[in-house]
Formats: structure tokens, C-alpha cells, sequence
């Protein structure tokens, strides 16, 4: 309504009867109805313009005239309203039909606005907004100039956004947002524009901002960070729109690879740059969220296809994400997948167009055609959800149930938004396990093997039987981890416990230990180094311990399970990496020796004879090994030294009195080196010392008769050595001196199966008895250590020839995959179906067939396998095309051109992911929907790609888009010199991938090969 309307605009008025009775029809039968406009009129006209039509005189001196509300404004220059107008004292209401009927009879006064109130729905009533709100309206890029502007309580946000559009000439093409800002300078988003004023609490008083969307896609109130380039840099880059790192905010890499798919989805991607889902934001939706995780999304997009970012930090969006599906909250690995699904779905439910969703009764096909009952499916679907997502990425399944008693055939039509193929699983499986031979002389053979994926511990000790010649039966299995036995498995146990990362050794024992009532038991034993101080904060003084090297399983007579005896079983068992002093060298106690006994112990050079057993420096150099970098290296110890003589076999007993120490592992380093020479893992992912004879070469073997001797005579060695240990020479005449034997290079202590000292277990006994599976910790001295164990020669293990042959990666093709996917199955006895007819449930068999593709096919290969038997990735290479995958021989739906509709995809984005079950790294290879180029995406870097490399065992998700609905790239290809990425290094260059929580999760010890 124009704000001035003369009385030239006015029409010949009907007869003053008419009128009065016109007029008083429209007032007697009006009521107020939220939402109407009704007017106001000053009391003192309205009462004479009724006088005048009541006389029926039109000459009569009480014509009204034109419409005057003069009297109801406080100034006519801003035509406020004055305070406390009272209806039917100051003025009268009059519904908009007879406000345009007195509008035309009369007109009104110049420049005066009519006085439009709109009825507003209040909580305990229904009434005419005399006094409504008054605003302040302004922009964000400039908030001093503001302007006043009245609004009914019933106006929509839009409303108010479309009258600032006008006001402060912002064009309709720019995308802007609302903001309420109270007194007390608090912002609110006015995210529902469809709103009205009384439902968003607007008030008198209150200003609404409007902010405009950078040109790069950001918001003036929120910009992101950018990386790499500072802010003026950022606002003078320009590159390919859609080329653009997400940056990784701690283990978000799966997310980062799923949006990278999506945002390389055409349809979807213009579907938000084109602002179209604006007019389809769902804030009532129940099931969704409210509109928030579709904005969240839409900001993304728009900053990586400006063409302004190198690289774009998501952290909005992760939050939102977290703040709707708490399962994603924290930054923990998880699976691209999953979060693809939850997105798909969130934004569905955000932009779905259906406001209230009917509830609809699915029915059985009952014998009719398949015709009938999916397009009936696809209505009911259709009824309940129409978005854009379900128009570019839902299909349609058909499934079929029989049941095996009364062969009752159900068939129904489901609606799908990937496709989960299952990949063939193999019945085999390779593992790699390293072999402990009985022979002290032999290094640990590392032996590749194929064995039963449903197998047993056993069926693994046969396979290995067949290549060393050792017999099964004397074989027992470990899981090593961080130089202790995770576990020891017995035959009978599953394969699929253990997985593919874990360090599994076999070690060989004796043949008396396995055979029936054998006297013999199986000592699990690790090694210990003391520190070189006491710990006096557990609440002792005993020195603290950690675990170093490899433990051992070795079988030993219980009648020998002394500390004298175990002393020099050991000692043998080690005797390829620990050197036995020899008689030059000062080896005495020292402990528990005043100074006068170690100065008569200085003036000791005799002792025993010694044998010679070692590895002279000149013979392992002959023989070319290379010792890798052992733990104890790497804390920075010093290597065994070795100065060209021979290593010695010491005969000297060990001390009959060991100290009673109550010790605690100090620490368990999780540092893990590489197995091989060229960098792999003999230990897998976790820490794995578990070697214990570690190797020494072949031409550098001990002499093997002082050994055997020893073990079969262990008693009399015991008491010649004890004979031997007493010094030829006598200095002092004291009694601790005379009684002084030579000090052993180490002690041994009875430990639990963490390795640790337990107050109770063998303590100053020198017998030890077990009632249960034994651990004994070999506990050395670090200047010992230092002196008499070989680190280097310790980590050292030979390759079988096994390892040489390349383990063949089996490749199946993807139309395997959607075959199996489609083939006949029986249900689980978790799962069975109801039958109707046989009123019970039944294990029915179920075939599920395709029906009808959608534009954007989703193919999810399920590499993870979860059985309540076994866990595991299958790294299997599928061969996907890249272009004219054809679905027309597994579509059931024949309509379209010639009966057959477009069923021809070209592959448009793939998810990758490399790694194991427990850890890995996500990335993503992607065309651009403009320039045709592939990229490869890696978090923030994204590179240029080849077509040959997209192909991998890595591949996760395949996105696929039908060829009738691809359009041509808009752009010619780019030079390698235009790449819109932080690098311009072709994808060629990509040899490496920084794995989120692959480095330096493996942490074994360094094993050197031969």
C-alpha cells in the first residue's frame, strides 16, 4: 500500500446505504484469524464518516473527508505512534476488505501511511498488533549505519531479510545470514528465516545483522584458519576451484577422505554452490539436525571450491559432527565409511522436503508383478524422503526370502544408499613366524608360512614341522610383546587369534620334555638390567629393572631347577651373544665386600681355566653381519666390547646367596626396530623382543664339546666350578676374603609373567618350585651387561628361503565382488526371519538383486572382516574400471531405450585406506569435475594423479557416476605447472604416506638379518 494516497485516487462512492451496510457486514462478520491484516482508524473520523451515512444526506455538513489519523501519530514526521492508545477511545480496528472499500470511497491525506497491524497468535490469545516491533536493521561490514524499521510479530525472518535487501541494495544473487543481537551485545543466529518474529523472541529494542559470504566461502564472523599462507597471501591466491587440502586435526583423516569424495560428487557439490539448499532447509525435521550439520557442510564446500584456499581447516565442521553422533567426538581413528554413511544421512534429514512424513503400511508382493510392487516401494519411500541426496545416491534392492519349511516366497523392495560388496575370502593364510632352534649355536630362522585361516596352533607347528624336520609335538608358540611373552599358546588354540601384526615365535624343545610324566617342565625366561640405583620410592630399597632382548622357552629336568644349576643352563643357552670372563679379567663380588676385601680381590689373578667358546671381532667381521641398532643402543648403551680374544666360558659357580630384591619393571620400551634389512618389521606392530638366542653366524659358532660336556654332566661342573672359582692366592688373612667365590655375571629371580618381582616368589631359596607355568628373569648387572652381552650378535636371525619367494597379492575383479554380493545365502541363527505361514522363525534363504541404480553409485568393498571367531583386513587388489562399469547384466529392471535403462558408469573419486585393523591412514583420489584432472588428496596435500595409480589394494570406496548424466569438463586439462595444491610435484612423485598412528606405533626391537 502506497504511504500517500490522494483523494484523486478516489472512486465514485455507491449510495450511503450501501455503504453503511457494506461496511457493517464485513465489521459483524469478521474474526480474527492469525496472520490477517487488519487497520486502524482515528475513532473521531470513523464516528463521523458513520453520522454521514446514517443521515442519507450526501450534501450533509458531517462529511468525514479524506482518512485522517493525524491525531493518532505523536509527530508527522516520523509518524510514530503515540504511547497508550486505547481501542474504541482513540481509534477503532477495521478488517483489511472494508479498509480498502472506505480507502477508495475517500482516500487520505497526503504522505500519511496507512496503519496496517497484522493479528498475532499469542500464547492465551488472539489479537491485532497495535504497537509492533521496532528493530534496528544494519550490516556486518557496516554496523554504524543502522536504520529503524517496524515489523509485525507474525513476519517471517525472510521478511525482515528481504527488507533489508532493499535498504541497503544488497543483490539477491549474494547468500547472506541473520544475526539478533540484544542489549547486552550477545549474538544469536537466525538460523530458520522461515520463522516469525514472536516465535525467534524479537523485541524492541534489538538490532538484526546481516552478513554477506566472502568471495573464498568464508564468513565474516567465523573466518577459518588457513594454512600455509598468511591472510593477505590467501586473499591474492587464486587456484582450481575444487583443488583444495583438508587439514588434518589429530586422526581425522577418514573424515577428511570422505569429504573429499563427496566434494568431487558433481551433482551434489552444485547442488550447494548454487545455493539450493537454502529453499530446503528442514529445521523441524525430528530426525535430523536441524538444518546445522547441512550448513556445516555447505561452508566447507563453498571455501574448497572458492578457489582461494590451498588448504582449509574443518574444525566447524568436526564439531558438529562430534555434537550430533558423539561416536566421532575426540579425535580416535575410525572408519571413512561410517562417517560417509552418517553424513548421508544427516543431510538427508536436513534437506529433506517432506515436513510431516505419513506413516504408510508396507505390503507383500503376494504374487504380483515386480513392476508393481517396486514402483509401489519407490512412491511409499518417496512419500517419507525426497532430497537431494536420495535423487542422487538411492537405489533400489530387491530381496527375496524362501523359507526352507513351507517354501513360503517373500519378495520386497528396499532402498539403498551404498552398496557393501563382500570381497572372497581366501581359506588360507600366510604368516610369518620366526623359528628358535634347541641348538644354542643356531640364529632364529624367520620361515614364511601358509596354514589353515580356520586352523589351529598345531596345524601352524605341522606347516613349520614340514620345513625344519623339528617335530610338532616339540614346537611351543608365543606371542612376543615389549621383550616379554604376551602370551603362549597351546596347540588346541585357534589361528585367529592371532593376528597378522603380532610377533609369533616357535621355539623348539627338548624331546624328554614332551614325552608322558615328564620330569622335565618349560621355563619362560627374560632378561633384566638393572638400574644403577636403588628404588626407594615403591617402599623398598631394591634396584629397579627393565626388560631388554629376547625371552626364551626352554625345557629344563625339574631336578635341575636350582639357581647353581639354572645358572649354568643359562649360561649355555646364551652362550652365542654372552661371553664367560676369563681369568685375566677381575669378575669377583664386590657387593657386600668392605674396601679391605676388594683390595685383596685386586691383587686375585688366577681363578679357573677357562674354555674357549666365543666370536672373536675379526671372525663376525669375516662373515659380514651387520649388527642392527639394539634397544639397548638406543638408550644409548654402549655395544659389547670385543677386543679380538676370544670370549670365554667362565666355570666359576654362581654365588649360593642371591639377593632377596622386591623389583618392579622400571620400564617397557616401545621402541621397535626393523626385522629386515630392508626396513620391515620382523616384530610387526608391537614391541617384540622375543628372540632368545639371537643369531650368530655360521662359521662363527661356539665350540659345541665344552657345551655338550656341561649338559650332561651339570652336577660335576657344578662342584669343579665351585672348586675353581676360589682364588689360587691368599692375601688377607680376614674370614670374609677366604670365604670369597667368584662373582656370576648374573643372578637369577623367580618373576611373574609381566616380568616383574613379586615379594614371596623364590625369594633367597635356592630351589625353585612351580605350580603353574614358570617365569625366571636372568637380572644383569649394566657394567656387566655392558662387558659380557653382545647386543648386536643378540638381534641378529637368518631369512628362510620362504621369505625370499614374493608373496603373491591375489586381484579378484569387482564384478566378482557384486556377484557374490547377489548370490543365494542362508541366514545366521542370530538373524532368522518370521515366517509367516510357519508361524516361527526360520533360517530362510535370502537373495538380494538389484532393481534400479541412482545417479551416483556408492560401492563399498567390506575389507574388514568381523566374525565372533576372527578379526582381519583383507588387503586383496580388486580390479575396478575406471570407465564403462556395466551394471546391465545384474539390473532386474527392464524399462527405458530398447528395455534397457542407462546402467554404465564412469568412477569419479576413491577412498583409500592403508594400514591394519588397529591403526591406518586414510586418503583419496578424486576427478575434478571441471578440469578432468585426477588428484590424489593426503590430507592437506593434494598432488596431481595418474589413472595407472588408482587402482591399489588400498581402495575403500569407489564412487561411481552414470555416464548419461556426466557432463564435459568446462576447463582443458591443467600443466603440472598450474596445480592448485601445496606442492607442484606430480602424483608420480607420492612414494610415501604418513599413516595416522602407523609411525611409531611399531616399536620391537631391531633384528638384524643375515
Amino acid at each position: 500500500m502506497a504511504a500517500a494516497t490522494t483523494t484523486a485516487s478516489a472512486t465514485e462512492p455507491p449510495g450511503l446505504e450501501t455503504q453503511y451496510r457494506d461496511i457493517q457486514a464485513i465489521l459483524q462478520g469478521r474474526e480474527l484469524r492469525a496472520g490477517d491484516s487488519w487497520y486502524l482508524l482515528e475513532r473521531r473520523w470513523f464516528e463521523q464518516w458513520k453520522e454521514y451515512v446514517q443521515t442519507g444526506d450526501q450534501n450533509s455538513s458531517s462529511f468525514p473527508g479524506q482518512i485522517n489519523n493525524t491525531e493518532l501519530f505523536e509527530e508527522l514526521d516520523s509518524y510514530h505512534l503515540k504511547d497508550r492508545l486505547v481501542e474504541n477511545e482513540d481509534f477503532v480496528l477495521v478488517p483489511a476488505d472494508a479498509w480498502h472499500k472506505l480507502l477508495s470511497w475517500y482516500g487520505m491525506v497526503e504522505n500519511q501511511p496507512p496503519l496496517e497491524r497484522k493479528v498475532v497468535d499469542l500464547p492465551s490469545t488472539v489479537k491485532v498488533e497495535v504497537y509492533p516491533v521496532e528493530i534496528f536493521l544494519c550490516l556486518h561490514s557496516n554496523m554504524d549505519n543502522v536504520v529503524t524499521a517496524q515489523f509485525s510479530r507474525a513476519d517471517s525472518i525472510s521478511t525482515i531479510q528481504k527488507v533489508m535487501r532493499e535498504k541497503f541494495q544488497v543483490p539477491e544473487s549474494a547468500e547472506v545470514r541473520m544475526w539478533m543481537k540484544s542489549s547486552d551485545t550477545s549474538c544469536e543466529r537466525l538460523r530458520n528465516i522461515y520463522m516469525s518474529v514472536l516465535d525467534t523472541c524479537l523485541s524492541t529494542g534489538m538490532t538484526v545483522i546481516m552478513e554477506m559470504r566472502n568471495a573464498d566461502g568464508t564468513w565474516p564472523s567465523s573466518r577459518p584458519q588457513i594454512m600455509r599462507n598468511s591472510m593477505e597471501e590467501q586473499d591474492s591466491y587464486r587456484g582450481q576451484p575444487g583443488v583444495c587440502g583438508l587439514t588434518n586435526l589429530g586422526n581425522t583423516c577418514f573424515m577428511n577422505s570422505a569429504l573429499q569424495c563427496l566434494s568431487n560428487t558433481p551433482p551434489l557439490t552444485e547442488y550447494f554452490l548454487r545455493n539450493a539448499y537454502l529453499e530446503e532447509l528442514n529445521f523441524t525435521n525430528p530426525l535430523g539436525m536441524k538444518g546445522e550439520i547441512a550448513e556445516a557442510y555447505a561452508d566447507i564446500i563453498k571455501q574448497m571450491w572458492s578457489g582461494r584456499h590451498y588448504s582449509v581447516v574443518p574444525r566447524f565442521f568436526k564439531t558438529k559432527v562430534g555434537h550430533f553422533a558423539s561416536q566421532f567426538l575426540g579425535y580416535q581413528q575410525h572408519d571413512s565409511q561410517e562417517l560417509l554413511s552418517f553424513l548421508l544421512d544427516g543431510l538427508h534429514e536436513d534437506l529433506n522436503r517432506v515436513k510431516n512424513k505419513e506413516y504408510i503400511e508396507l505390503r507383500d508382493a503376494d504374487g504380483r508383478p515386480d513392476q508393481e510392487v517396486a514402483e509401489e516401494a519407490w512412491r511409499n519411500h518417496r512419500r517419507r524422503n525426497d532430497s537431494v541426496i536420495v535423487d542422487t545416491f538411492h537405489g533400489l534392492f530387491k530381496s527375496t526370502l524362501v523359507c526352507p519349511e513351507c517354501h513360503k516366497v517373500s519378495v520386497t523392495f528396499d532402498p539403498f544408499c551404498y552398496l557393501s560388496v563382500p570381497l572372497p575370502v581366501s581359506k588360507e593364510r600366510v604368516m610369518e613366524v620366526f623359528f628358535v632352534s634347541l641348538d644354542p649355536e643356531a640364529k632364529p630362522v624367520q620361515h614364511r608360512l601358509v596354514v589353515p585361516k580356520a586352523g589351529k596352533v598345531f596345524d601352524l607347528c605341522a606347516t613349520l614341522s614340514e620345513a625344519t624336520g623339528v617335530p610338532a609335538s616339540q614346537m611351543m608358540v608365543a606371542d612376543v610383546f615389549n621383550h616379554r611373552f604376551y602370551k603362549i599358546y597351546h596347540a588346541d588354540e585357534s589361528l585367529s587369534c592371532i593376528l597378522d601384526r603380532d610377533d609369533i615365535f616357535v621355539y623348539e624343545l627338548s624331546n624328554a620334555c614332551v614325552e608322558q610324566d615328564s620330569e622335565e617342565v618349560v621355563l619362560a625366561v627374560y632378561l633384566r638390567e638393572r638400574s644403577h640405583y636403588r628404588d626407594y620410592g615403591s617402599g623398598s630399597s631394591s634396584y629397579g629393572t627393565s626388560l631388554f632382548g629376547h625371552p626364551l622357552l626352554m625345557s629344563v629336568p625339574r631336578a635341575q631347577c636350582t639357581r647353581e644349576a639354572l645358572y649354568h643352563l643359562f649360561l649355555q643357552r646364551l652362550a652365542r651373544y654372552v661371553r664367560p670372563p676369563d681369568s685375566s679379567e677381575e669378575v669377583e663380588e664386590e657387593e657386600e665386600e668392605d674396601e679391605e676385601c676388594g683390595e685383596d680381590e685386586e691383587e686375585e689373578e688366577g681363578g679357573c681355566r677357562t674354555q674357549t667358546n666365543g666370536v672373536s671381532e675379526d671372525e663376525g667381521d669375516e662373515d659380514g653381519e651387520k649388527a642392527g641398532p639394539s634397544k639397548r643402543e638406543e638408550d644409548g648403551q654402549d655395544g659389547v666390547q670385543s677386543d679380538g680374544q676370544n670370549n670365554c666360558h667362565s666355570e666359576a659357580s654362581p654365588c649360593s646367596e642371591v639377593e632377596e630384591r622386591t623389583e618392579e619393571e622400571s620400564s617397557s620400551e616401545a621402541e621397535r626396530g626393523s626385522s629386515t634389512e630392508e626396513g620391515q618389521s620382523a616384530c610387526g606392530s608391537t614391541d617384540t623382543n622375543s628372540q632368545d638366542a639371537a643369531d650368530g653366524e655360521q662359521g662363527t659358532g661356539l665350540e659345541a664339546s665344552g657345551k655338550e660336556d656341561e649338559d650332561e654332566d651339570e652336577e660335576e661342573d657344578g662342584e669343579e666350578a665351585a672348586r675353581c672359582s676360589r682364588p689360587n692366592k691368599r692375601v688377607s688373612g680376614r674370614r670374609c676374603c677366604a670365604e670369597k667365590r667368584r662373582k656370576p655375571l648374573f643372578t637369577i629371580q623367580a618373576v611373574n609373567s609381566n616380568g616383574t618381582t613379586e615379594r614371596g616368589i623364590g625369594e633367597g631359596d635356592s630351589t625353585f618350585s612351580f605350580s603353574s607355568q614358570p617365569y625366571i628373569a636372568i637380572d644383569w648387572d649394566p657394567d656387566m651387561k655392558k662387558k659380557y652381552y653382545n647386543e648386536n650378535e643378540a638381534e641378529k636371525y637368518v631369512k628362510h628361503h620362504s621369505m625370499d619367494i614374493p608373496h603373491q597379492q591375489t586381484t579378484v575383479q569387482l564384478q566378482e565382488c557384486i556377484e557374490l554380493f547377489t548370490t543365494v545365502e542362508t541366514l545366521e541363527e542370530e538373524n532368522p526371519w518370521y515366517c509367516p505361514m510357519c508361524k516361527k522363525h526360520q533360517l530362510a534363504t535370502k537373495k538380494l538383486d538389484l532393481w534400479s541404480l541412482p545417479e551416483v553409485l556408492i560401492i563399498h568393498l567390506k575389507r574388514f572382516s568381523y566374525t565372533k571367531y576372527s578379526r582381519e583386513k583383507l588387503d586383496t587388489i580388486v580390479d575396478f574400471p575406471l570407465r564403462n562399469l556395466d551394471f546391465s547384466g545384474y539390473l532386474l529392471r527392464k524399462t527405458g531405450v530398447n528395455g534397457e535403462p542407462p546402467s554404465r558408469y564412469d568412477l569419479i573419486a576413491v577412498s583409500n585406506h592403508y594400514g591394519g585393523l588397529r591403526d591406518g591412514h586414510y586418503t583419496s583420489y578424486a576427478k575434478n569435475k571441471d578440469d578432468g584432472q585426477w588428484y590424489y588428496f593426503d590430507d592437506s596435500k593434494v598432488t596431481y594423479a595418474r589413472e595407472e595409480q588408482i587402482m591399489t589394494n588400498a581402495a575403500y570406496l569407489l564412487f561411481y557416476q552414470r555416464q548419461d548424466k556426466i557432463r564435459k569438463p568446462t576447463l582443458p586439462p591443467p600443466t603440472s605447472s598450474g596445480t592448485s595444491s601445496s606442492t607442484n610435484q606430480l602424483a608420480n612423485d607420492i612414494t610415501s604416506h604418513n599413516h595416522d598412528g602407523v609411525e611409531g606405533a611399531s616399536s620391537c626391537v631391531n633384528m638384524e638379518t643375515d
